[in-house]
């Protein structure tokens, strides 16, 4: 075994190669293509597991919420003991729970649910970790091209999800699904294996931040329940009443514990570059705009009478185009700088959207919008991603990359996981209201559905007005820096 100053000498002179690329790519898609099916086949698990709707509606968005809540200790975690060995542990607890799901017994959520929370804590430790390998082992225009691979395993995994989800459980069965992930977490770790550690170079050793970290698990599972059972609980109820003041509570203690601790799980000092404040709240809507491939494919099984694999061919324009541009971005980033294709890619992705939400049509002509909306949405991220990544991370000092690169895919996490439950939240509870929804006249075909229809409209303007404030705040915070100050940060 190599002693530490030679491993310390190899990872110094160590370089990326397109093996650790495709290694790291696996990885990440183990939660974003294999993870995130269940926003599609959720019905077919459902049935065949004979849970409840809440039981399986929680399995769906457990996943983003516990990545979410840990990546940043992940993050730190990764800096700490080596981003490698974090990448070993996320592929170690992804194969445990696709294990537990594909074993999960009819009548009963306990292993599905435990799974999913693995499959989500697995996220945590992937995501901050193989970013921060990223830019310890690539410079200049090869990490910008690194990021735009591994953008493809993230954006591109989540365009496929739908689809491939689909696929699977039509004609092999959605259990296979997990056992196909565990084939490729297991691959992922013999592309990896080998590669130097990668860590921190601080030695100092500080009590990990508990209270802080307590605080922040509160405060989010506290508004996730108040959002999830707002609606079905009345959102004036004694119960979402009291969530709602756990939530604020719980927040105000967790931002006091953080501002006064020297060695907090969320370094708020990274929030100071304001390039990277803003690149990360623009995730985190963009992100949150997933609520527009739950309500939209919901909408076209429950009233058009689509299969989970009809409605996942919708997105296939949303898959070819995100594949397709990214590259496209990184091309972008190196010419004009961030800021021009984060807003441009905004733009495209709204006006996708918004093609979502003309549900007054009729069936045929509603599909056919939206899968050019679909198409909209994958070239306007296609466009984002790899100028956001990059923006968030140039600039951040290399011993705090991986918590960095934790606040970053925590946005992406929370941000999927709220914008998940908000759009549903929006859509289930005013498709409960009785009598004719405002506008009536304007819904073409059925009426007996028109208060779904409308229903679905007001849940995917929500993610409109999401992309419409990240346009703001890549306008407030994104300076209009020149391609060739890109390339000459000393830490990109």
């Amino acid at each position: 075994m190599a002693s530490p100053n030679q491993t310390r000498a190899t990872a110094a002179t160590y370089q990326g190669t397109d093996k650790l690329i495709v290694g790291i790519v696996l990885a990440v898609i183990t939660f974003w293509l294999f993870a995130q099916t269940t926003l599609n086949i959720a019905p077919v698990m459902q049935e065949e597991l004979n849970i409840s709707h809440t039981l399986n509606n929680l399995a769906v968005s457990i996943t983003a919420l516990f990545s979410g809540i840990f990546i940043v200790v992940a993050g730190g975690l990764a800096d700490r003991i080596g981003r490698v060995k974090m990448t070993y542990i996320g592929l170690l607890l992804s194969i445990i729970g696709s294990f537990l799901i594909v074993i999960s017994p009819s009548g009963t959520a306990v292993f599905l649910l435990a799974g999913r929370i693995l499959q989500g804590l697995s996220a945590a430790c992937i995501m901050p970790a193989t970013l921060a390998l990223m830019k310890a082992y690539y410079d200049g225009k090869e990490r910008q091209r690194a990021l735009s691979f591994w953008s493809i395993g993230s954006w591109g995994g989540s365009g496929l999800c739908s689809l491939f989800g689909g696929l699977v459980a039509s004609t092999m069965g959605w259990r296979w699904i997990f056992i196909l992930s565990i084939v490729v977490a297991v691959v992922s770790y013999l592309l990896i294996r080998g590669t130097p550690e990668s860590k921190s170079t601080t030695t100092d050793e500080k009590a990990f931040d508990w209270p802080g970290l307590i605080a922040f698990i509160i405060a989010m599972l506290a508004i996730n329940i108040v959002i999830g059972q707002g609606a079905s609980l009345g959102w004036l109820s004694p119960l979402v009443l009291v969530g709602v003041a756990v939530f604020i509570i719980a927040g105000i203690i967790f931002l006091r514990i953080e501002k006064r601790s020297e060695n907090g799980f969320v370094d708020l000092s990274l929030f100071s570059n304001q390039t990277f404040s803003g690149a990360t709240l623009s995730n985190f809507l963009l992100n949150g705009a997933a609520g527009t491939l739950l309500v939209s494919l919901a909408l076209v099984q429950a009233e058009a009478g689509l299969s989970s694999l009809q409605s996942g061919l919708i997105t296939i324009g949303y898959l070819v185009a995100v594949l397709s541009t990214i590259r496209v971005g990184e091309k972008l980033l190196q010419k004009m700088g961030p800021r021009k294709p984060m807003l441009l890619g905004c733009f495209i992705t709204g006006v996708g959207i918004l093609l979502t939400c003309l549900t007054f049509l009729m069936a045929e002509q509603y599909i056919i919008a939206s899968f050019i909306g679909f198409t909209l949405f994958g070239i306007g991220l296609g466009f984002y991603a790899t100028p956001s990544t990059d923006a968030a991370l140039s600039n951040v000092p290399g011993d705090k990359a991986g918590s960095a690169s934790g606040l970053y895919k925590m946005a992406s996490s929370l941000g999927a996981a709220f914008g998940v439950a908000i759009s549903a939240a929006i859509f289930y509870g005013l498709s409960q209201h009785e009598g004719m929804p405002p506008l009536a006249d304007l819904f073409m075909g059925r009426t007996d559905n028109a208060n779904v229809r409308f229903a679905a409209g007001i849940g995917l303007l929500f993610n409109v007005f999401m992309i419409v404030v990240a346009i703001v705040a890549i306008m407030l915070t994104i300076p209009k820096s020149s391609p060739e100050e890109t390339l000459a940060s000393p830490n990109v």
